[in-house]
């Protein structure tokens, strides 16, 4: 009965009420939430990619572009090497 009485007196037991009905709430609400299954993640994806296909063809586009110019540019270098190294051929007189 004593220990009783430190408990209420010092408001421990409050705590432990708190405590546990926290718990179980937290315990309660992770359990009743809806699990996605892989069929409906997969058809979110699909939702999202769908909902901002016009940006996916700017950027793609973008990206194809810019490697279009490096190949350009890569071409070219390939070409002025190659004009190089005939002259440099010529005046060692292979």
């Amino acid at each position: 009965m004593e220990s009783t009485r430190n408990i209420r007196l010092n408001g421990t037991g409050i705590w432990i009420g708190v405590a546990v009905g926290a718990a179980l709430g937290i315990g309660i609400a992770l359990s009743s939430r809806r699990k996605r299954t892989r069929w409906e993640s997969a058809k979110e994806v699909t939702r999202r990619v769908a909902d901002r296909s016009d940006e996916l063809a700017d950027v793609g586009r973008d990206i194809m572009e810019r490697v279009k110019t490096i190949y350009e540019e890569g071409c070219h270098v390939v070409e002025d090497a190659n004009q190089l190294w005939s002259q440099g051929r010529k005046l060692v007189g292979v």
